[in-house]
């Protein structure tokens, strides 16, 4: 049997390598008005293509046939032509669909001449095909399928990208993402991993018996976060609404309205910049439950993160080069402990006054009212998060930036409240949610004395959510998780927008 191209060597036809793609668009479109006056063919017009076998299938069910063999099962697949070599009677092709690729053979004895002449007059790669034939295994060794039926369900007026199994570009990536998922198969498999990843999350939490809610994404408050939000106005009602920055009071609603375990994932937005980490439109999942505390919580999202590495490939990971071991126990250690290990700086021995010298002998900006509490946030974000490579659950958050969370009553300085932390980023943050009304209250207070100071990130003062604590709030634990950043982890991404389909872009001038 002879030999066709190699299913990842030929990139485009030899004829439209050196033409620009305007120029290929139009020849194409003029071929498909020729197709449809000379043939009377529409590639349009197909309503279906019952394809029966994946290429998958293909690959486990024929892989055992021997060079020159020829298997007589009725394969019936579809896909789309991502490398075309025309001959004279043989012509080889690869075919790609959702999941694998494969050499196609096809000759004018097995299809007959009408047929072939059709697929070499026709038929570019880029176009979406429907195949009949048999496996077969060429003399070199290559799994293929003999054609002996091709029909063109779908004609492309644009070209591939040149080295379609590397688009490189990353503008054009994420631009038109479509193409970034023709082209790179890895790229399909990110997003498929990031779906099971999302899966994997609902099946954990279903087995613990939360439901899956949903909350506003349109609201006249934002809050659950210090976070700036993004802003428009109803018409109707006359008033400013904003986009949601986080979905915790919502959730915590349905906590005093008795509905045991509630989780939502979906979609946050913050009006912040983008780099690779942050991007204004993101997804988290947060989940809240009754009767439980941040111990029972840490516990749920270790089982989440190490659940999650085990459906997508393993708990050894790589990310960017660096080993991370997602076996648990993950580490545990005070914000204050890493502060001082880190920095010498021990919040138990200074005043604010002397916390603030510290800080300025570090080389932090500060205008001189911050507390002792406030420059140790500032330290560990300046000096320990980076160093956080290997999963660290950090607890004992200040309670003055954490006005959702519950105090420790040993210390009502610091909450029961932890991040977790991989690769120098945070991925989670969870709390025994704060659940007295009238601690809640002064602490809404003190956020909307800074935000009416200037700063545009405090947390807004939501009344109606107070109004609910009044009803009664049971001891609750909460966590929210970014998915997009676990998902970068656990696929070796090295930005957000790789694991996002459509990220945030500035427009094209």
């Amino acid at each position: 049997m002879p030999e066709g191209a190699s299913s990842m060597t030929d990139e485009r036809l030899p004829e439209e390598s050196a033409i620009q793609e305007d120029e290929i668009l139009k020849q194409r479109t003029d071929k498909l008005r020729r197709l449809r006056e000379e043939e009377g063919y529409d590639p349009f017009v197909h309503e279906q293509w019952i394809k029966k076998h994946t290429l998958e299938f293909v690959r486990e069910n024929f892989d055992h046939l021997v060079p020159d063999e020829r298997d007589e099962t009725e394969i019936i697949t579809a896909g789309r032509l991502m490398t075309l070599r025309r001959h004279g009677k043989a012509s080889f092709a690869n075919l790609a669909d959702e999941t694998s690729n494969m050499q196609l053979y096809l000759q004018l004895d097995s299809m007959g001449e009408e047929p072939y002449n059709f697929f070499k007059k026709w038929v570019d790669s880029g176009d979406m095909v429907g195949i009949v034939g048999n496996p077969c295994r060429t003399s070199r060794g290559e799994l293929s399928i003999l054609v002996t039926r091709c029909v063109l369900l779908a004609k492309a007026l644009r070209p591939l990208p040149e080295k379609w199994h590397g688009l490189k570009d990353t503008e054009i990536r994420y631009r038109q993402r479509y193409v970034d998922l023709i082209a790179n198969p890895d790229v399909r498999e990110t997003f498929r991993k990031r779906a099971r990843i999302i899966s994997t999350f609902r099946q954990v939490l279903e087995a613990h018996g939360s439901i899956e809610v949903e909350t506003p994404t349109l609201a006249t408050l934002a809050g659950g976060a210090n976070a700036r939000p993004f802003t428009t106005f109803h018409n109707a009602l006359g008033v400013n609404m904003y986009l949601r920055i986080a979905t915790e009071l919502y959730l915590k609603r349905l906590i005093v309205g008795m509905l045991g375990r509630v989780y939502e994932i979906g979609k946050n937005f913050r009006n912040e910049g983008i780099d690779i980490m942050h991007n204004p439109e993101f997804t988290a999942m947060e989940v809240y439950w009754a009767y439980a505390n941040y111990e029972d919580i840490l516990k749920l999202t270790e089982e989440l993160i190490v659940a999650s590495a085990d459906a997508v490939g393993g708990r050894d990971i790589i990310y960017q080069e660096t080993p991370i071991s997602l076996h648990p126990p993950f580490r545990r250690a005070t914000m204050a402990e890493l502060v001082k290990e880190s920095t010498g700086f021990d919040i138990y021995a200074v005043d604010d006054a002397q916390a603030r010298e510290f800080a300025k002998k570090k080389g932090l900006e500060i205008d001189g009212k911050e507390s002792r509490f406030i420059i140790l946030t500032e330290l560990f974000e300046s000096f320990v998060e980076e160093k956080l490579i290997q999963p660290t659950f950090v607890i004992g958050h200040p309670t003055e930036v954490s006005p959702l969370a519950k105090k420790n009553p040993d210390d009502p300085d610091f909450t029961n409240r932890f991040e977790l932390y991989i690769c120098g980023s945070e991925v989670a943050n969870a709390f025994s949610e704060l659940n007295d009304p009238l601690d809640q209250r002064e602490r809404f207070m003190d956020q909307l004395k800074k935000k009416e100071s200037g700063d545009e990130e405090a947390h807004a003062f939501d009344e109606d959510y107070i109004n609910a604590l009044e009803y009664g709030l049971p001891p609750t634990g909460g966590l929210g998780i970014g998915i997009d950043r676990l998902t970068m982890f656990l696929t070796d991404s090295r930005s957000i927008r790789d694991v996002i389909l459509f990220p945030t872009m500035r427009p094209k001038a």
